[in-house]
């Protein structure tokens, strides 16, 4: 929940949070949700090579910057929560928990925050919460992240679907957020952060983000496609672009990149049937086809191209 507090113009986030690393890839991440809008903007922050942060309750915003900070000079997890909490007057209607690049991770839920409310600190990762219905949200999100073999976005997603199953927030559901960062940091934020995803106003917000990490992982297949071609790999391409048709069969750009590797592929019969169904649904697909020859992104003869294009005359 966000609005003015008592502390002036430190907003609300009663909601429940994950923090946490995969030990396999060293990825850190933050997961989050709330019955208030875009609960992400203000709870979540992670840096790749330092750590991760979720700030919650009566919020004290600069936990956040200030945590990383912290952390890039050295301090642990428990040392920067420690430090973070005891210059803070509003203390006990914090929550706050950060897990480190190194897997330490530290959470303090202060003695007013709202009921139900607390924690549980993992190993590599903390579950926290505040204003919920019941007082085994955290235990339940502790251990569906535990027993979820997946990724660690997919495990995140895990946690946040185990609170909700628990009753979650007391208010009801609004928005959520994932945010998850590399365990070492190349200096290119762009690819430093390799998940970011938002759902700010829904009646089902975590089913949201779940749907959007599985449209994450599509287009994760589309960008490996797109690769193999810059590499004139069409083989793999069309793997690459088959894969995330797989996953949203109905999708036009997965469809239309996937006949264009076939194509490319040398498999132009293959490809006929897709195109015709692309075009139908939308001729802008028809009008974008041939632009694709002078960019060498299409590699067929005049005869080949016409052939393509009359499909669904």
């Amino acid at each position: 929940m966000f609005s003015q507090s008592i502390f002036g113009s430190e907003p609300f986030a009663h909601t429940y949070s994950i923090v946490a690393r995969d030990p396999q890839t060293g990825e850190m991440g933050v997961a989050v949700q709330s019955h208030w809008f875009s609960v992400g903007s203000i709870v979540a922050w992670g840096e790749a090579g330092v750590g991760v942060v979720a700030t919650q309750s009566f919020v004290n915003p600069s936990f956040g910057p200030r945590g990383l900070e912290l952390l890039k000079k050295g301090m642990t997890a428990q040392e920067a929560v420690e430090l973070l909490i005891s210059t803070d007057e509003g203390r006990e209607l914090r929550q706050l928990a950060i897990v480190d690049a190194k897997g330490n991770s530290f959470a303090f839920t202060g003695s007013k925050c709202i009921l139900e409310a607390g924690h549980y600190v993992g190993n590599g990762y903390s579950v926290q919460a505040n204003m919920m219905l019941n007082n085994t949200v955290w235990k339940a999100m502790s251990e569906a992240f535990e027993n979820t073999n997946a990724p660690l976005a997919e495990r995140l997603v895990a946690a946040l679907e185990a609170a909700q199953n628990e009753g979650g927030d007391i208010r009801g559901k609004q928005s959520a957020s994932l945010l998850v960062v590399r365990g070492d940091a190349t200096g290119n934020l762009w690819e430093d952060r390799l998940i970011d995803l938002r759902v700010e106003d829904s009646s089902e917000p975590v089913k949201e983000i779940k749907r959007l990490l599985k449209v994450y992982r599509a287009y994760e297949y589309m960008n490996n496609g797109d690769l193999a071609v810059e590499k004139n790999d069409m083989k793999l391409a069309m793997q690459e672009y088959n894969s995330a048709m797989q996953m949203f069969p109905e999708n036009l750009e997965m469809k239309f990149w996937t006949a264009v590797a076939l194509v490319n592929n040398g498999e132009i019969d293959k490809s006929l049937t897709m195109f015709k169904e692309i075009f139908s649904a939308d001729n802008n697909w028809k009008i974008l086809t041939p632009r694709l020859v002078p960019s060498g992104l299409l590699n067929v003869t005049n005869e080949e191209l016409n052939k393509i294009l009359s499909v669904n005359e």
